[in-house]
């Protein structure tokens, strides 16, 4: 069986570092991005096994399409790897409008649903199959202020994580979450460098993480190695 990982969010900084951490291990890598960039095209053209598809993942009919693109090159994902999220930005409660956190449901949530509902099915048939799904620390314990939104998100997303979990153990799908402390990418530019050096500071090893910091975690999520390790939230947070 070939083996073919599907990366959504695939243009964030997380999904391209493991995109070319990857290369070489899959027959197949999808990888779906809402704005191309360099380099997300230079990966495309030094990998012949890599396809890039386009979808807005806030607009259910853009994930439809993409789920049907996909279906239509006749791809069953063995491996895949969701991590589509709106840019960090803190807010207090009361000034979070219910249309920030419904976006954002439908971008990290919906978009989730929608395209494990497609393909589970499909990987059960094969028997075998491999989900990892980025959470956050915020999850784990009492979350920072100013994170509603982002907060309510990622603890859905577990629910999901566990939920389908359960479901799909029997049929060989190992299906876990991944929660780092905060990574240092573009996903947090719009945070203040108080703010970002503030967390360093609270880390047992005195410094945020990096991409590498994670990329091993993943790797063993999406191997043989974590076959008995399912419905989980792995922490990657050095202690924290």
């Amino acid at each position: 069986m070939d083996k073919n990982l599907l990366i959504i969010g695939g243009s964030s900084d997380i999904g391209m570092a493991v995109a070319e951490d990857q290369a070489c291990s899959y027959d197949r890598i999808i990888i779906h991005y809402h704005h191309m960039n360099d380099r997300l095209s230079d990966i495309m053209k030094r990998y012949k096994n890599v396809n890039c598809i386009q979808a807005n993942l806030a607009s259910e009919n853009s994930t439809v399409e993409l789920i049907n693109q996909i279906n239509e090159q006749g791809i069953v994902p063995t491996h895949i790897l969701h991590l589509p999220a709106s840019k960090y930005e803190a807010r207090k409660f009361h000034k979070t409008k219910w249309a920030v956190i419904e976006e954002e449901l439908h971008i990290s949530l919906r978009s989730a649903a929608m395209i494990l509902g497609s393909f589970l099915p499909k990987m059960s048939r094969n028997g075998y199959g491999k989900i990892v799904i980025m959470l956050s620390m915020v999850i784990n314990g009492m979350p920072p202020k100013h994170n509603a939104d982002y907060v309510i998100v990622k603890e859905a997303l577990y629910g999901l994580v566990k939920a389908i979990a359960v479901e799909y153990a029997e049929k060989g799908i190992s299906i876990n979450g991944i929660s780092p402390a905060l990574i240092e990418t573009k996903f947090i530019e719009n945070m203040h460098d108080y703010m970002i050096g503030e967390n360093a500071k609270l880390s047992p090893v005195g410094r945020n993480l990096i991409i590498a910091d994670i990329i091993p975690t993943i790797r063993f999520l999406m191997s043989e190695g974590s076959d008995c390790i399912n419905g989980q939230n792995i922490s990657v947070t050095c202690g924290r």
